[in-house]
């Protein structure tokens, strides 16, 4: 079982406690135990097989939870979850879903009404039973319509690519009109999170019924869920839905503090802000009625005696003790990145050429790059042997005689195969200027064998980093099964890299990960794992992930300039 798993049994458990109304302070312990295991670098697993650590280390975890994270690693289940399953229908459980829902309400509509499923709730705000409900009302029960249709229509989460992508575009065509003055991206979008469930856009404007307008009519905009005087729902045609905010000029920076999160994050700012008698939501920074700050985000985090903090890090994971000691970092920068290290040709399934691929990425600002096509074992994008493999990197010395300005290294991505060893033998190996070992095949194997897979590949001296180590897609193919204390502090012993690939669809390492590789002095590398001229755009992403696992320039080995990189090379 992954932490995230766990994690998700146990909010499952505190929802199900909570609509039967059990004690808070119990609900209120699987929900902290919950972000606990999301935010633990460390498997359970791997701590409970460890005979110098224990679960009642970790913050937040005692005895009760720990026998229950044991019995869930164990069984891949918990018995008392499993008899609040059948206690509490699947459909009350589905209500959860409808927008500001919560286990109070749910819990009420089960118990009062009987409703079970979310065509019950329908049935029951239509015949007005749900506004004769107390602390319901007409207006309440129209809104749980307004939901149940949102939870019937709303799309999946998107990739941050799709997201961020429509985001901006709209940002950019509301900046058009005269009447706003400010328009920003707020929510998970702007703290770069891997995927979104749906966007949040803030704007200043003398005139709000104008930027909803041109909102309605913007071409990625599919339908209008919801409009008011300051405040318009809609959904795009990449099924994500958008709330845009028309806020005063003074509540501005407060409404993006609020807005964008997390709530983990925003729960200790305002901890902060009632024991220094200050009051703090999206209109502002008040000490009783009196208006404090509000119109930057710098003003809000300086009523509670913290410097600004980058949103990335806005996740209740120690950034609120390093803003308070001074010690925040420095975030890596898109322009930081010199290099990248993990591209494709069309020796194998790339779509542009040696040479078309390095003059794109000169005109990036790059300067150097490896070009890292296939081995063998993918056969389905036609693999290089050992033969073919010299020979294409014959061809990139010929291109480094026909550009300037930019170093190109022989490299090879090289599949681990499922028997632990390597696809090209150490003397093919040796050979290259940059190897990147992955995992592409038997990403199900059992963790075993996945691990062998991976110390093999780190204790190889022809072996320069690891690329996307867990083989994940996100949203569609799950990741292998790693022991990452394991694996890191292997890397970390043979100085081997680690990749973040920036691909949208696997952002591997995780954040998680990653700031547990920086914590033990592992080198990063930001690849865009390109296979056309196009791909280098993707470069962004990886770097919002570094940003969101703390990294600095010094955390990032293709940061580094050239001369310095080199030092770098076969340092093994």
């Amino acid at each position: 079982m992954q932490n995230q798993q766990i994690a998700a049994l146990f909010e499952e458990l505190a929802d199900l406690l909570e609509i039967q109304g059990a004690n808070a302070f119990r609900v209120r312990a699987y929900r902290n135990a919950a972000r606990t295991l999301e935010n633990l670098s460390e498997s359970a697993e791997a701590i409970i097989a460890s005979t110098d650590r224990s679960l009642t280390d970790l913050e937040g975890i005692g005895k009760d939870l720990a026998t229950k994270i044991e019995a869930i690693v164990k069984t891949g289940t918990l018995q008392q979850l499993d008899e609040l399953r059948t206690q509490i229908p699947i459909g009350v459980s589905e209500m959860l879903r409808i927008p500001g829902l919560g286990p109070k309400k749910v819990a009420a509509l089960f118990h009062e009404l009987g409703v079970t499923t979310l065509a019950d709730l329908k049935v029951a705000c239509e015949s007005g039973r749900v506004a004769e409900l107390k602390g319901f009302g007409k207006k309440t029960a129209q809104t749980i319509l307004e939901g149940i249709q949102h939870v019937e229509e709303a799309g999946q989460r998107v990739l941050i690519s799709i997201a961020s992508a429509s985001a901006e575009e709209i940002v950019s065509d509301l900046r058009q009109l005269a009447s706003v003055t400010q328009v920003s991206i707020a929510g998970s979008c702007r703290r770069r999170k891997e995927t979104c469930g749906d966007l949040d856009v803030l704007a200043i404007s003398s005139n709000s019924a104008e930027v909803m307008d041109r909102l309605a009519a913007h071409p990625l905009v599919e339908k209008v869920l919801a409009r008011g005087e300051t405040k318009q729902r809609v959904r795009l045609r990449s099924r994500i839905e958008m709330d845009l905010r028309v806020v005063a000029a003074e509540s501005y920076g407060a409404a993006m503090q609020y807005f964008t999160g997390s709530k983990e994050h925003n729960i200790v700012i305002r901890r902060r802000a009632q024991e220094r008698g200050l009051k703090v939501n999206e209109y502002g920074v008040y000490r009783g009625e009196d208006y404090v700050a509000g119109r930057t985000e710098e003003e809000v985090y300086a009523a509670v005696d913290l410097p600004w903090i980058p949103p990335e890090l806005r996740e209740n994971r120690g950034e609120i003790e390093l803003a308070e000691n001074g010690k925040l970092p420095e975030l890596i920068e898109v322009a930081d990145i010199q290099g990248d290290l993990h591209m494709h040709t069309t020796a194998t399934d790339g779509a542009a050429t040696i040479l078309e691929m390095a003059e794109a990425a000169k005109a990036r600002g790059l300067k150097y790059i490896a070009i890292t096509d296939h081995s063998k074992r993918v056969s389905m994008a036609n693999g290089l042997d050992a033969t073919r493999l010299r020979q294409h990197w014959h061809d990139i010395e010929q291109a480094r005689g026909k550009i300037s300005g930019i170093e190109i290294l022989r490299g090879i991505e090289c599949d681990i195969l499922e028997d632990a060893t390597m696809d090209l033998d150490d003397e093919v190996l040796s050979e290259a200027d940059w190897v990147i070992a992955v995992l592409h095949y038997g990403l199900k194997q059992p963790r075993e064998q996945i691990m062998q897979r991976l110390l093999n590949a780190i204790s190889n001296p022809h072996v320069d980093v690891i690329g996307h180590p867990s083989g994940r897609l996100i949203g569609s193919r799950p990741a292998a099964d790693i022991d990452y204390s394991t694996f890191l502090k292997a890397a970390a012993d043979h100085g081997v890299m680690l990749e973040i690939n920036a691909s949208p669809t696997r952002l591997d390492l995780d954040d998680i990960q990653a700031a547990a590789a920086k914590a033990l002095g592992i080198q990063i590398v930001i690849d865009t794992d390109s296979h056309s001229t196009n791909g280098f755009e993707s470069l962004v992403y990886g770097v919002g992930q570094a940003r969101r696992a703390g990294l600095t320039r010094n955390d990032v080995a293709n940061s580094r300039p050239w001369s310095e990189f080199q030092k770098l090379l076969h340092r093994r």
